[in-house]
């Protein structure tokens, strides 16, 4: 099982606060450094300094790191335009010597949106969004290098494109596909991902995810292996008192987390992740919410990374 970090910048974190995360991530040995990809904070929270834009951190981190790998749970095809997307995540992965994953959904926080000035249309139209621009980035980064790429879609048209600049990994960096719809994700994640990623839900739920993916896999004829994953907010705690210090800090109630994410004492932590385990996920992303608290990151290295 390898443990990723995963933080919401979006709840009040510079660039600096992004960078001390990642690179004690990094020397902790966490398998990764991920980052959500939204505009407007969520909940009682100031949000500041403000919004940070997702590829030019995770460009900058690239270039102040040397192992982790670096991505987002999840851009939203929203956001960007799937050609320059394309460069940007092409060049980020070119920056880091090709340790990049793309997280890519449809997005959902209408706020961000208008906030913005960021055309929200309806979840079927944001699907189909989704769906051309998965089509479109594989189709660029794996178009051979002289040889132009064109598609024709009823949201996004391109002719011949030099399809440039390459991926520093050979087809591109793997693509993310997460959420626990019953039909259109499990049908998408089969065709185009290279993980799935099943986001706070309890153990008994993401199993069902994870079977109706494996589901759609068997249907396609998908052949090629899928990483199975999971997200949970984390917190954890030498003791009850440390665990609610960490619970208070970040708005939250211990039984709740309990119930609804890793929360709990490391031996809790060590047993709930097994459970996940069992189910096929073979990576957990652990959501950081307090960014300032590195010593929560120490604490997990020390007494969970080492035992799952």
């Amino acid at each position: 099982m390898r443990l990723r970090i995963f933080t919401e910048p979006q709840q009040g974190a510079s660039y600096e606060t992004q960078l001390a995360v990642a690179k004690a991530a990094e020397d902790l040995g966490f398998d990764a450094f991920f980052r959500s990809d939204h505009f407007v904070k969520m909940g009682d929270v100031t949000g500041e300094p403000g919004p940070t834009d997702s590829w030019i951190t995770l460009g900058a981190i690239a270039r102040e790191t040397s192992r982790i790998r670096l991505g987002t749970l999840v851009t939203a095809a929203t956001f960007r335009y799937p050609g320059p997307l394309a460069i940007s995540v092409a060049q980020v992965d070119q920056m880091s010597g090709g340790r990049v994953d793309l997280g890519l959904g449809t997005g959902w926080f209408e706020q961000e949106h208008t906030a913005y000035g960021i055309p929200f249309p309806s979840l079927g139209e944001r699907f189909e969004r989704l769906e051309e621009q998965l089509a479109i980035l594989t189709g660029l980064w794996g178009t051979p290098a002289g040889e132009t790429y064109s598609f024709s879609g009823d949201h996004y048209t391109l002719a011949e494109s030099p399809a440039l600049p390459k991926p520093a990994q050979a087809g591109g960096p793997p693509i993310i596909i997460g959420g626990a719809g019953a039909k259109r994700t499990p049908r998408l994640a089969a065709r185009y991902a290279d993980e799935y990623n099943v986001p706070f839900h309890q153990v008994k739920e993401t199993g069902e995810a994870f079977d109706r993916v494996r589901a759609a896999c068997a249907e396609a004829g998908r052949t090629k292996p899928l990483v199975h994953s999971a997200a949970q907010v984390v917190c954890c705690g030498r003791d009850e008192a440390e665990v609610k210090r960490r619970a208070d800090a970040i708005g939250r109630q211990v039984p709740e987390l309990r119930e609804n994410g890793l929360a709990g004492t490391p031996g809790e932590l060590v047993d709930k992740i097994g459970r996940f385990g069992e189910l096929g996920a073979e990576r957990i992303y652990l959501q950081v919410l307090d960014m300032h608290d590195l010593d929560h990151l120490e604490l997990l290295a020390a007494e969970v990374l080492g035992k799952v």
